[in-house]
């Protein structure tokens, strides 16, 4: 337990005393626990003071957890004499049904073709010097709803307009 306080040090800029302490209590419990991990689950594995209502507290906190990724792996992965690169990348999952947020149709590059499924866009910091790439955020990709053109406005207004009745000769 002490390690892991330890290690969470240096995310003191970032998170405040409440939050680091409940976290400090939570991660035993979560690497300890096997099964379903649950919030009920945490409190029981946790030491004294991770009760499930603190366990509750923590997962309502509104967290930065791209400025916590960037202290923890500024201060414990990276050096200061590495070169930084960073570089980001979009992933395709294949996905059939209809019901899945996010559906759509990505180019996917394994199958050099327009695909249904998810898109996903992570960023990640490469070290040169180790040659290893900390990744430091993932976010789903969604497209927005296509604005129609001015050419369907004009098809729809003319299907809209009544139409005039044929005049007899």
């Amino acid at each position: 337990m002490a390690d892991i306080i330890a290690v969470l040090r240096c995310l003191d800029q970032s998170l405040s005393k409440t939050t680091l302490r409940q976290l400090g209590r939570i991660i035993p419990a979560m690497l300890a626990m096997t099964g379903r991990v649950t919030m009920l689950g945490m409190s029981r594995w946790t030491d004294q003071g991770g009760s499930y209502r603190t366990v509750q507290r923590f997962f309502n906190t509104v967290i930065a957890w791209s400025q916590v990724q960037w202290f923890f792996i500024r201060h414990h992965l990276l050096e200061a004499e590495d070169t930084i690169l960073i570089a980001g990348d979009e992933s395709v999952v294949t996905k059939s049904g209809r019901k899945t947020f996010g559906l759509d149709r990505f180019f996917s590059s394994l199958y050099g073709k327009s695909v249904p499924g998810i898109a996903f866009f992570g960023l990640s910091l490469i070290s040169i010097k180790h040659r290893v790439s900390h990744p430091v955020m993932m976010e789903q990709v969604i497209k927005p709803e296509p604005k129609p053109s001015k050419l369907a406005k004009k098809q729809d207004r003319k299907k809209k307009r009544p139409g005039r009745p044929k005049e007899s000769a």
